[in-house]
């Protein structure tokens, strides 16, 4: 089993209800694709260091995930990557 953790900054421009459902699709994309979603963490709104996409803000969320294989991950990046709605995001792959 590998450790992952993934974090992704949400645009700032969206209302509470279109945030939930970006998170909630993204946690469905590991979940469909055979890994496990242990931790869910909001970290709530917050500055970034420098713009991004012309934004100054973002929602931060954490997930940390359990898979078997690096299905689930490389299809969350291939999401991510093509989303407006995520402006950034980071995978990492923990050690034991």
């Amino acid at each position: 089993m590998k450790n992952y953790e993934i974090m992704f900054i949400v645009r700032p421009t969206l209302n509470e209800e279109e945030v939930n459902k970006v998170v909630t699709n993204f946690a469905n994309v590991i979940t469909n694709n055979g890994a496990t979603v242990t931790e869910n963490k909001a970290m709530g709104q917050r500055e970034l260091a420098y713009s991004i996409k012309k934004y100054n803000s973002g929602y931060y969320f954490l997930f940390t995930i359990e898979a078997n294989d690096d299905k689930a991950i490389k299809e969350f990046d291939r999401l991510a990557l093509i989303s407006d709605d995520v402006i950034r995001h980071l995978i990492t792959k923990l050690e034991k």
